[in-house]
This record gives C-alpha cells, sequence and structure tokens, in this order.
C-alpha cells in the first residue's frame, strides 16, 4: 500500500505555479495534436494493460543505476473483451511511455515521489503509465464515466499523482530547461520524430475481396456514400479515395476515415479489409510467378488475412495453398469460420513450423512457388502499434522503434534466422520460384541475407541453382526504378506508404526442358492477358492433323515441324510434277538426266564438305519432314498435277555451291560459270496450264532478276540441290 503522510497531502497546497507551467507546455502539446480533442483520461482497463505491455518491453537498465524497480508479476485486469478500439489505445499508451521512459523515470525521481513513499515494484508500471497520461493532460483530473468499472489500483495511484500534482509540474519544467526544449516531444531523437510525423499522414490501405465483389460494385457504393475517386489522398481532408498503382485490388483511404468505413458494409462483410500494403504487395508478385496448376506455400504469414488475399487472387485455377507453423489446433475452427465467410476454399493449414518440415514432404510435390515473410526489425513501418494489432506481430518491435533503431546484436540474430529459413525454402526441389519480403531497412536482414543464400545454396546434379530476378511489379516512378537497378524492389518509408523490401530468386531454366504451351498461356492467364480467351481448346487446323497418318503425326508435333512439313510437302509435288513433264516431252538423253538427279538426295547426304554452306533451313526439311514424307508416300509418276490450282509461295532465297547447269538455247549457253555461290529463288508461275513447267531464274549477288525473259531450257527437277 502506498503511504499517506502529511507531506503527501502538504503537496496539493501552494499549486499557484502551475498555471505558468502549464503554459510553458501548451505551443508544444498543441503541436502534437493538433485537430485532435481535448483528452480526459482512459478506462481503467486501459491503464491496466498498458502497464502490463510496458512491463514486458520496458527498457532494463543496470541494476547499480536502476533506481525504480519493476516487478515481475502483471497487474490483474478486468476480463478480456474483443474490443480492437480498447485495445489500440492500450498498445498507444504504452508506446508512448515508453518512449519517454528516461525522462518520465527522472521526473519521478526528482518530485521525491519514490524515495519519499512506499510503493509496490509490481505497481511501478502502473504509476509510469498513468504519470505520461497525466502531464500530457497538463495535469488536469480524469474525467470518469457513471458505467465505467474502476480497477482498485488505478484508483491508488491517481491519488498518488494528484496529491504530488506541483512537483511533478516542476520537474517537468525543469527537465525541458536542461534539454532546452519547449516539450518533452523536442527532446526525442529525430529517427523517432520523424516516424511519429509520418505515422500521422499514413494512410489506410485495404484490399477488395473480389470473391464477394466486384471493384466497379465497390467504387459505385462507395460513390453512393459520398467518396469520390481522386488520383492521390495525401493531404485531402474530404470523403475520398484512389487506387493503387501496384496492386489493382487494392484502394487507398485517408487516416481519418477509418471509423467511417468501418461501420460500412464493405467492411462488415468482408467485401473490403484492411491491410499494410506490403503484404498485398507480396501476394501480388507470387500470383505472377504461378501457373495453372502450381500450390504455395506460405511462412509466417502473420495476419490471416495475407492468406485470404493470396486464396482470393488465386481461386480461378487449382491452386491449393499450404500455410505452416499453425502450432495451436484449437484455431483450426475460428480459421475455417472466417475462411468461409471470406470465400476461401484452398487453403489447407499444416501444424509444424517451416524448419521441421521435410523438403520431399508428399503433400508439397506441386508447390512451385514459397512465400517467405520471416520476422524482421519492422523499421520499415511508420505506425508499429497498427502494424502489431493487424499482423500479429511481437510487442517487441515497440522497443527497438522507441530508440529509433535496432541493436547490433539483435540484427545479427534476425538475420541469421531470415538465412536460416530462405535456405530451407531453397532445398524444395519441386518449387521453382520463393519470394522474400521484409518491412525491414537494414541491409543486413535484406540483401545481405539473399545474397548469402545465393552465394552458398546447395547445387545438387539434377536440380537447377537459384538466380536473382528482376521485380514482376509495375515500377511507378524514377524513384523506384531507381532502387530497382539491382534487381530488388524496395519501398522507402514514407508519408504516404511503409518501408518494405522484395526479393524474387528463381530456378534457372534447365536447357534440356521445353515450355509448353500449356505453361505459356497459363502463365499469361495468371498475368491477366488472356481475358475473354478460353483455354484447353483445340484449334481446328489440330483437329485435323489429329485424322491425318501416324507417321506424319509424329513428324508435326511442334509448330516448326508443321512448317517442315508444308514445304516438303510442296518439295514433293513440284518433284512429281517436273518428273511427269519430262518423260512426256523430253528425249530419252533427258530421261537419263532425271534418273540422275532424283538420287541427289542420297548423292548429297555423302557430300557433306561441300554443304558447309547449305542453308540450315533446307538440312532441317531435308531430314524432318523431307526424308520421311518421301518414304512414307510412294511417288506416282503417272499422275499429273490439278488445272487451275493455284498454290501461293512466299520468296525464299537458298544460298547453294556452284552448279553445272545443261545449256539447251543460245540465250543460256555460257562457257564458264564463276566459282562464288549462286542464288536461287522460285517464280510464282503467271500463267498455268497443262504444259507449263516452273522454271528457276539464275542470277548473281545483287543483280536483279531477269523474270519477263523468254526461255525454253527444262528448270532443274530439284533446285534445292
Amino acid at each position: 500500500m502506498l503511504n499517506s503522510t502529511d507531506d503527501l497531502e502538504s503537496e496539493t497546497e501552494n499549486t499557484d505555479e502551475l498555471p505558468a507551467l502549464e503554459l510553458c507546455d501548451t505551443a508544444s502539446s498543441e503541436k502534437i495534436s493538433i485537430g485532435t480533442p481535448e483528452k480526459t483520461g482512459y478506462p481503467d482497463s486501459v491503464y491496466v494493460t498498458a502497464a502490463n505491455v510496458f512491463r514486458g518491453i520496458r527498457i532494463e537498465k543496470s541494476p547499480e543505476k536502476a533506481l525504480i524497480k519493476y516487478g515481475s508479476e502483471p497487474l490483474q485486469s478486468l476480463p478480456q473483451h474483443e474490443d480492437e478500439s480498447l485495445q489500440r489505445l492500450s498498445y498507444e499508451l504504452a508506446f508512448s511511455t515508453l518512449k519517454y521512459q528516461d525522462i518520465l523515470e527522472t521526473i519521478l525521481i526528482d518530485s521525491y515521489i519514490f524515495p519519499s513513499t512506499t510503493i509496490p515494484d509490481h505497481l511501478s508500471s502502473l504509476i509510469i503509465v498513468m504519470l505520461y497520461d497525466f502531464q500530457d493532460r497538463k495535469f488536469q483530473n480524469r474525467v470518469i464515466t457513471d458505467n465505467e468499472e474502476s480497477i482498485p489500483e488505478v484508483q491508488e495511484v491517481e491519488n498518488l499523482l494528484n496529491s504530488f500534482k506541483t512537483k511533478l509540474a516542476a520537474a517537468l519544467a525543469r527537465c525541458r530547461i536542461k534539454h532546452d526544449a519547449l516539450s518533452i516531444y523536442q527532446i526525442l531523437p529525430e529517427e523517432v520524430r520523424k516516424q511519429e510525423l509520418r505515422a500521422s499522414t499514413l494512410p489506410l490501405y485495404a484490399w477488395i475481396n473480389t470473391c464477394k465483389v466486384s471493384p466497379e460494385n465497390v467504387f459505385s457504393n462507395l460513390k453512393r456514400k459520398g467518396y469520390n475517386r481522386v488520383k492521390s489522398v495525401l493531404h485531402i481532408d474530404g470523403k475520398v479515395f484512389a487506387v493503387d498503382q501496384h496492386c489493382c485490388d487494392v484502394l487507398i483511404f485517408p487516416s481519418h476515415l477509418k471509423s467511417d468505413l468501418i461501420s460500412t458494409d464493405l467492411f462488415k462483410e468482408y467485401k473490403l479489409i484492411f491491410q499494410d500494403k506490403s503484404r498485398s504487395l507480396a501476394v501480388h508478385s507470387v500470383r505472377a510467378l504461378l501457373n495453372m496448376d502450381d500450390d504455395i506455400l506460405m511462412v509466417n504469414t502473420g495476419s490471416w488475412y495475407t492468406v485470404a488475399h493470396m486464396s482470393i487472387l488465386t481461386s480461378n485455377n487449382t491452386t491449393k495453398i499450404f500455410v505452416c507453423g499453425v502450432q495451436s489446433r484449437a484455431k483450426d475452427p475460428d480459421l475455417k469460420k472466417l475462411f468461409t465467410k471470406m470465400g476461401c476454399k484452398n487453403i489447407e493449414i499444416l501444424h509444424e513450423t517451416f524448419i521441421n518440415i521435410e523438403s520431399k514432404d508428399h503433400r508439397l510435390q506441386k508447390v512451385k512457388v514459397i512465400l517467405l515473410l520471416p520476422r524482421c526489425s519492422g523499421l520499415g513501418v511508420s505506425n508499429p502499434v497498427e502494424f502489431i494489432l493487424n499482423e500479429h506481430e511481437d510487442t517487441d518491435l515497440l522497443k527497438d522503434h522507441s530508440q529509433g533503431g535496432a541493436s547490433e546484436d539483435k540484427l545479427l540474430v534476425l538475420a541469421q534466422q531470415q538465412y536460416e529459413q530462405l535456405i530451407h525454402a531453397m532445398k524444395f526441389t519441386k518449387a521453382q520460384a520463393v519470394v522474400y519480403c521484409t518491412c525491414s531497412v537494414y541491409p543486413q536482414e535484406n540483401e545481405a541475407v539473399v545474397k548469402k543464400a545465393l552465394e552458398l545454396q546447395d547445387q545438387g546434379i539434377k536440380i537447377q541453382p537459384y538466380r536473382l530476378s528482376p521485380p514482376v511489379l509495375p515500377l511507378c516512378s524514377l524513384r523506384e526504378i531507381h532502387l530497382s537497378t539491382d534487381k530488388f524492389f524496395r519501398m522507402e518509408p514514407s508519408e504516404i506508404t511503409n518501408g518494405c523490401f522484395l526479393s524474387i530468386l528463381t530456378r534457372e531454366r534447365d536447357p534440356s526442358e521445353t515450355v509448353s504451351v500449356k505453361d505459356v498461356l497459363a502463365r499469361a492467364a495468371a498475368k491477366g492477358l488472356l481475358d475473354g480467351m478460353e483455354l484447353g481448346k483445340s484449334s481446328k487446323r489440330e483437329k485435323k492433323k489429329k485424322k491425318s497418318k501416324t507417321s506424319l503425326a509424329k513428324s508435326c508435333t511442334t509448330d516448326t515441324n508443321g512448317i517442315q512439313m508444308k514445304i516438303a510437302e510442296y518439295l514433293n509435288r513440284e518433284t512429281k510434277a517436273s518428273a511427269n513433264q519430262a518423260e512426256t516431252l523430253l528425249t530419252k538423253p533427258v530421261v537419263s538426266q532425271k534418273n540422275s538427279t532424283q538420287g541427289g538426295v542420297s548423292a548429297s547426304n555423302t557430300r557433306k564438305p561441300q554443304k558447309a554452306a547449305a542453308s540450315p533451313l533446307v538440312s532441317s526439311v531435308m531430314k524432318s519432314a523431307g526424308s520421311s514424307r518421301l518414304s512414307d508416300r510412294p511417288t506416282n509418276y503417272s499422275r499429273h498435277r490439278q488445272e487451275g490450282r493455284v498454290i501461293p509461295l512466299k520468296p525464299v532465297e537458298i544460298m547453294l555451291p556452284p552448279v553445272m547447269l545443261p545449256s539447251s538455247s543460245p540465250q543460256t549457253s555460257r562457257s564458264q560459270l564463276p566459282t562464288q555461290h549462286f542464288y536461287y529463288r522460285w517464280v510464282a508461275p503467271k500463267t498455268s496450264g497443262p504444259g507449263y513447267l516452273p522454271t528457276s531464274s539464275v542470277y548473281k549477288r545483287g543483280e536483279k532478276p531477269k523474270e519477263n525473259l523468254p526461255s525454253t531450257r527444262l528448270g532443274h527437277p530439284r533446285p534445292w540441290l
């Protein structure tokens, strides 16, 4: 119990100096809380909860320097009620007290509260928490409502602080004078003050649950409620919203509209969900890497809204999402109930920790992408209280934020944990990509971890190693382009967003493997590039190919083979037509010449040194399509080509070795041909008739072909030789 002596009672007298002290703090208080109503205090339960939170995250000092001792036992609080607003107030009060812990302890000692009273150790945290609120209210009495349930310890500490009101105010004034500051706010480190300023302007981010409502319906609903769509919500006090540039399903609202938005049906029915933008960036990066039937493994997700967002983005395919690390099975019914309300159906919970899951687990053989959200320092977050409540993070995050940075020892521990998780993720042989995302601003937790994991990864014989891939998210400003030059996606803490680091690791493609058309189309569909198109239906041309012979189907399994088949058919048809015409019009010597040229295919196979300059297209046609096609279909020289059939041809240039051509007219006679290579070009016939034969023109490099000159010379039966 607190001592009640004459000295304590006398402290309530002679309070004439209070107005002057309060005026000194007026300017600073107005600077911090512009536009906020006058503070009247908190309910008793908020003080007790804040005291318990502060006791767990306070800055511990060495025993010889610690003048105030904090007990190890928590205070007895009222039964917990699921009131998010009261919980947020408790965390904010504890965080504010933590930032001013040194100053508040100095005030308590300077005012002789601790030396002159016998205070139980377990009440020290409650005293310092209520002292911060007392000075924040300018030492005015707290307003207590009639229906508020009181707690004896809170009433006892409040009476103690009121009895020392004058000395507390004087100690606060001396502290400001010592630091030459108008308020205790200016005593804080510069980094902490910048963080508070960013938190005051940070907008709200909410993603659309497209399983329950379309974006167009959300826009119309908000418009009916008086919200106007703008490009940016920064420095706008009205009811406005904007669409995020990186994630098309994320909306941005000014922070002062949260209480109004929570009461709408959009949020009550899980059609809009508040969440930090960094989590939306992570799930959108995973979605861009998915094929149609790929599964996902999520590690350290924090908020279940992240899992739900990933499920909704993949609801149109057969993707299954595995979530590991849920050790308490008692949460399963509540989680299933939440996912059912949000329309999520493809989520499976794993109760093992990620490190304990084997890479060859039979349940994870279809997992292609792993989303890793490791525990980090979180110094990129501007409002740590909101981040802790929404993402279920540890309250230790408040300790680093209160000091403006994390210690080197803590960074080393965190970096080692992050490295171990990343290395374990890279051991899953079936996985093809890992998305690594943090909210830290320290390179030790970001670039250093990723580069170390890439350098020390296990490079097995049967699997391809990982490499760093560029961001899959759009870069919307020159600043983002500059920050992503080394293939890392970064967002620095600012007045519009929290800090974020994103890295994508993908396996190097195996050169022996080919990418199927189905995978390419599935990847394009996942990125939204095939809207309105149906997959899985074969074209008419593919249906006709299935009805052809078995040998033809084997040679036409790809688009390239199909083109080769068409070329081979044309060459076969032209060969037969030339042979038929030669039998009817030419003399016996000419026929013998034709027979000699028919063996050109086999003879050409033996003259390999002479084919060094041949085109790759010709060799591929002769090997894959021409030979098989000509051997499967017997040549019938008695058949004539159908009259009136027009075959459209494209000009093709083929570079061949020197060929000696027969001279049948004075127009084409030459004593000797030059040793340089010639080019042959097929010329589409201008007239068609029964006795017409396709001819080939010969011209030197750079010389125009003389297509209109008449010629009685018989064209070479196989001009590609």
